[in-house]
């Protein structure tokens, strides 16, 4: 979910809100599947059948809406969703509405809707497992099932972007970096301040898209 939260905004200035969304997806799904490698086993398939199902019949919305906003509409709806994300994050919102079978139906649909539309699908299944008091080692492999699942229907919908081989070639060698350096990392930075760092380099983003879009319009 830092991954996302803290990429989309970088490649929409960089690439455009279209493109932009859709190699975060293809990223986050890549990065989902490779942390649910190992731990598969801890996914709970009753909590994940509802969110999913909601999902995929929320993200055809998402991918809708890409297609029919101009880009400085676009890239304010994307920042305002990121901006929003992070500070219910920050909050650790307690909604009573957020517990049991529509609790997950809520969560997934708006996480299908937000992840097609603006790259971001994990904030409302962070809120869901902090209403449903999941702890962290019960929330990863979850959270990391339902970001294969998501992106995959996401991608699915919104096709691939359209990129160089070298380009593709670059982005792989990135994340795998980054993968590699995080893991060395881990062990040696407080989980706090890693996460402060996160969602302020989101909130930074999500701000600074919601500014060019204005400057846009």
């Amino acid at each position: 979910m830092g991954f996302a939260l803290v990429c989309v905004p970088a490649l929409v200035l960089l690439l455009g809100p279209a493109e932009g969304v859709v190699l975060a997806n293809c990223a986050a799904g890549a990065i989902s599947l490779v942390g649910l490698s190992g731990g598969w086993r801890r996914v709970r398939p009753g909590a994940m059948v509802p969110l999913c199902v909601a999902a995929a019949c929320t993200v055809p919305a998402g991918v809708w809406l890409t297609r029919r906003l101009p880009e400085p509409d676009l890239m304010l709806v994307m920042g305002t969703l990121v901006t929003v994300a992070v500070l219910l994050v920050l909050r650790g919102a307690r909604v009573p509405a957020l517990r049991g079978t529509k609790g997950a139906l809520a969560a997934g649909a708006v996480g299908g809707f937000m992840n097609s539309a603006a790259g971001v699908g994990g904030p409302p299944i962070s809120l869901y497992a902090v209403n449903a008091e999941w702890t962290v080692r019960e929330f990863v492999p979850n959270a990391q099932f339902y970001g294969v699942v998501v992106n995959a229907f996401s991608i699915t919908a919104n096709g691939l972007p359209h990129l160089t081989t070298p380009r593709w070639t670059w982005i792989a060698t990135a994340l795998t970096a980054g993968a590699l350096t995080g893991h060395a990392l881990s062990p040696r930075i407080p989980e706090k301040r890693a996460r402060a760092l996160v969602l302020t380099l989101a909130l930074a983003g999500g701000i600074t898209a919601v500014g060019k879009g204005i400057w846009g319009l």
